[in-house]
């Protein structure tokens, strides 16, 4: 029997490590999962490490290629964003890969706004919230000014989905998805890099552009396959529904952050949307992407483990509660709920759990919380753009019945939509470079969606 041909997608977030093996229809054919140890880098602040990484890219794609069922016809990536990965001139990292949670120097960030134009200016114009290391072109700066020596040493500073692929491929390259998400490099109105960047000396260190749909000739041994050239998460997600829908639509991407991602959207960001943390992404074709963004599947975790030990329940128990309209209605009359103001936390880690009838009635009272701050994030980027007809929603609150049903509530001219869709980053990226290793035509259902009215 012949060899099923396949595309192996690394899909690289701060936990998991995650291989997939998609064959021509889409599905997953092989998967394989790691996590790895964080190391320290000088300041003993925790960090990826960058060795366990590279190594197991290595011994994936060897392992994959002795698996006689399938035959390798692309590699492709999608990494999480805003950090860059340093090499020096035969291509090893000189660095270590920072956290981008890393506490960044306040003179350093007051010092570039200061210098181009003020925070307000300075974020406006590259559609970049002050988020500190967040802001990964900050990192390079902050390299530049407080590691002079170390930063000389550097030949080019790739972003991680571009690192994994530079592993294969040997060559060096930047892409839009991960240059246009919070980075603080590109200016959006005049589609190039921010003036800072060329001033500072910065894009001396940055690689050529390569488009996102772009494949490259394989370094490493093995058949003839071609490799991406990597793409930031977020943005992948958002593939499969941009190829699948083409009336207006917004996706909240759920997990840790919530972030509603409305492609229909271009209109400038205001002082107020940036204060609430909306940005722009760049999606793989190029344009931008109005999103706002909220902490609180974070939040929910914390939130549940504090109704777990007060009820005295598992927190698995709340995996799986089914939606009550009769509780919700009750707790609507009995407690004060959110003035449908911004905010970027819920009332409910201020509630009293000793109110609450018991565990269910407090769980149902966090969901009401924080669907509430979803719904007013949500509307940031509904206002002002193409007439939008469907929410989608994929991620952990996609399975949660009622995060679901409220928002329905919450929105009764939108069609709601729980999407069900395997590891949609991973797909986004295999489905990006489609033409380049899939003989067939992109499958209709891809995408799994359950109507909520």
């Amino acid at each position: 029997m012949s060899a099923t041909p396949v595309i192996a997608v690394f899909d690289v977030g701060k936990t998991n490590k995650k291989l997939f093996l998609f064959d021509e229809n889409y599905r997953i054919v092989f998967e394989r999962s790691a996590r790895f140890n964080e190391t320290v880098d000088e300041d003993g602040f925790p960090c990826e490490n960058l060795q366990s990484l590279r190594l197991s890219v290595f011994d994936s794609m060897s392992e994959i290629f002795r698996l006689k069922d399938f035959k390798v016809k692309a590699v492709n990536f999608s990494a999480y964003g805003a950090s860059f990965v340093y090499l020096d001139e035969s291509g090893q990292p000189v660095a270590p890969l920072y956290n981008y949670l890393k506490p960044y120097p306040e003179e350093l960030s007051s010092n570039i706004y200061n210098r181009y134009g003020g925070e307000l200016q300075f974020s406006n114009q590259t559609a970049s919230p002050l988020l500190g290391s967040l802001n990964s072109g900050l990192q390079l700066y902050r390299l530049a000014q407080q590691q002079p020596a170390l930063y000389k040493k550097v030949k080019y500073a790739l972003h991680l989905p571009q690192y994994l692929s530079f592993l294969l491929s040997g060559q060096y390259y930047s892409d839009m998805t991960s240059i246009g998400c919070h980075t603080a490099l590109w200016d959006f109105a005049n589609q190039r890099y921010h003036h800072w960047v060329q001033q500072e000396g910065v894009s001396l260190k940055l690689a050529p552009i390569a488009a996102a749909d772009a494949t490259l000739p394989a370094l490493f041994p093995g058949n003839n396959y071609k490799v991406g050239v990597g793409l930031h998460d977020s943005s992948a997600a958002l593939i499969p529904y941009l190829i699948s829908f083409r009336e207006p639509f917004i996706l909240i991407s759920t997990g840790t952050w919530c972030i509603s991602l409305n492609p229909f959207n271009q209109s400038p960001l205001t002082e107020d949307e940036l204060d609430k943390d909306c940005l722009f992404y760049i999606q793989y074709k190029g344009s931008p992407v109005k999103a706002s963004r909220l902490f609180t599947g974070s939040e929910h975790e914390q939130q549940v483990k504090r109704i777990a030990a007060h009820f005295n329940q598992d927190a698995i128990k709340f995996r799986n509660v089914p939606y009550d309209a009769g509780i919700i209605e009750r707790l609507k009359k009995k407690f004060p709920q959110a003035s449908g103001e911004f905010a970027k936390e819920s009332m409910f880690a201020t509630r009293d759990l000793s109110a609450f009838a018991d565990d269910v009635e407090a769980y149902h009272q966090l969901m009401l919380d924080l669907t509430n701050l979803q719904v007013v994030s949500t509307q940031l980027v509904l206002k002002g753009s193409q007439v939008v007809t469907r929410i989608f929603v994929d991620g952990g609150f996609s399975k949660n019945s009622i995060y679901m049903n409220l928002l329905a509530s919450a929105f009764p001219h939108l069609e709601i939509f729980a999407a069900s869709m395997a590891q949609a980053s991973a797909i986004g990226a295999a489905l990006c470079i489609h033409k380049d290793w899939n003989s067939k035509q992109v499958p209709s259902d891809i995408i799994e969606l359950k109507y909520y009215a």
